[in-house]
């Protein structure tokens, strides 16, 4: 007597406050797999210490993400790019036993399960914006490492799927719209000269890279920020510092390399311009041979000596060689299905990113100067654009260099169906980006309903 009532504990409110912990930390475990298989894809640590190459971190980190979203019960295939997945991997199955070569069909074939692993798992664990923003910022810290390497070792990659310069070049690339968006929705000076260091450094590898293909891309990245600026007078600052930039650092041979591209010995028929479109050429007969699902995945070097037919470019057969282009690839190696498929998933994602851009673009509030004064920008906005920026440096790099199963457009492509997935569950407001940049060191974001933070 005298004493409080114990509080009833029932069988269900436990369960459900475990069963609630155990997803949590799920959460959290799929998360952490998601970033060390990024740290291990493109970082790629196993080529530069001794002994980690002889272990499949690649393959082992996808198969345990894969486990993590099965256990989580978080597979979501409401998305379009998703559910093209599936026929994606189910006309790459088909080659795996019909292609010339078996082996590489299979191998690729492997890859890109994978790969559809890590996908989900993005889409699973990066789940929020405080996720999307702890990833971004070691995306970007992975990008600037690769940025350095390349820089102090003449433009080659690290390693791996990146270790040839043209490849190496599209990486720079898609990285660059991250340093430029990144830049402009940092509030502070430090914040503003690391995102500017980025910039800067994935602007000289690239360069250092020679890559002809590669400045293509990079020249329409520049043209996309710029146009998609919301800041004009800004941009066309950063712009002009960036092209001093690359005039004062750049070596001689890199402008002549650009010059180049339109020169004689290039372009002429007996130039590596005339044996590119040579090579085109054959592609397009492997595509009109097999119109529907192609040749089969990775068989363009395979079955390039049958559709040569004895022909020659000047007395030299190019059998073996890959069809330095990603779109050639994939139109001789996928066919019409290919090109459905991966067509769709691209005009969804741009679709997807122009939703978020809309949703999240603030108001006009006023005119100085002639530029427009902005109030409440969201830093979702910025990395919608961004993404979108990177897929066209990789589109417009694609057009003259072979990349088309390397991780880059598949990883951009789970980031864009996750940022749409995180501007609908978290929110009709727009978050001001000084807001989530202060929620990162440990202030929260408002609730959903609530005003956001005005005081910072």
């Amino acid at each position: 007597m005298g004493s409080d009532p114990k509080p009833i504990t029932t069988p269900e409110v436990k369960t459900s406050v475990f069963g609630q912990a155990r997803q949590a930390q799920e959460s959290k475990t799929g998360f952490y797999l998601v970033l060390v298989y990024l740290l291990f894809e493109f970082g790629r640590p196993q080529d530069v210490l001794p002994g980690l190459g002889a272990i499949p971190f690649g393959t082992g980190l996808s198969v345990l993400i894969l486990l993590n979203v099965l256990m989580s019960r978080k597979l979501d295939f409401s998305r379009l790019q998703t559910k093209l997945w599936l026929p994606l991997l189910a006309v790459m199955a088909i080659h795996v036993p019909i292609a010339v070569n078996n082996y590489w069909a299979l191998m690729i074939f492997k890859d890109m399960f994978l790969l559809y692993s890590v996908y989900l798992g993005i889409l699973a664990f990066v789940d929020s914006l405080e996720k999307m923003m702890t990833l971004m910022k070691m995306w970007v810290g992975i990008h600037g490492f690769l940025a350095v390497w390349g820089i102090a070792h003449g433009g080659f990659g690290i390693g791996g799927w990146m270790g040839d310069e043209n490849d190496f070049c599209m990486v720079m690339n898609m990285a660059v719209p991250f340093g430029y968006f990144l830049l402009f929705s940092a509030t502070g000076v430090v914040q503003k000269m690391k995102y500017l260091g980025f910039l800067g450094a994935f602007i000289l590898a690239a360069m250092a890279s020679l890559s002809r293909g590669g400045f293509m891309g990079l020249a329409a990245v520049g043209v996309y920020c710029w146009y998609r600026s919301p800041k004009k007078l800004n941009a066309l600052i950063v712009l002009a510092v960036a092209v001093v930039f690359m005039v004062a650092l750049a070596p001689p041979t890199y402008w002549d390399e650009i010059a180049s591209s339109t020169s004689d010995e290039t372009m002429g028929d007996e130039g590596t311009g005339g044996a590119r479109l040579y090579t085109w050429g054959i592609g397009m007969k492997m595509f009109y041979a097999n119109p529907i699902i192609g040749i089969g995945q990775n068989n363009f070097p395979w079955t390039f000596n049958i559709y040569e037919a004895g022909q020659t470019f000047h007395d030299r057969s190019f059998g073996g060689r890959q069809a330095h282009s990603a779109w050639v690839t994939l139109i001789s190696e996928l066919g019409l299905a290919g090109i459905v498929i991966i067509g769709a998933m691209l005009l969804q994602c741009y679709k997807d990113l122009k939703l978020v851009r809309k949703r999240f673009s603030p108001v006009r509030s006023g005119q100085k100067h002639g530029q427009i004064v902005q109030a409440g920008e969201d830093v979702r906005m910025y990395l919608a654009r961004a993404m979108e920026g990177s897929l066209i440096g990789f589109i417009v790099s694609g057009i003259f260099i072979s990349i088309l199963w390397y991780p880059s457009l598949w990883i951009m492509m789970a980031l864009v169906v996750s940022l749409r997935n995180i501007s609908e569950t978290q929110g009709g407001e727009a978050v001001p980006v000084a807001v989530q940049t202060k929620h990162l060191w440990g202030v929260p974001l408002p609730r959903l309903g609530e005003k956001p933070i005005s005081r910072l």
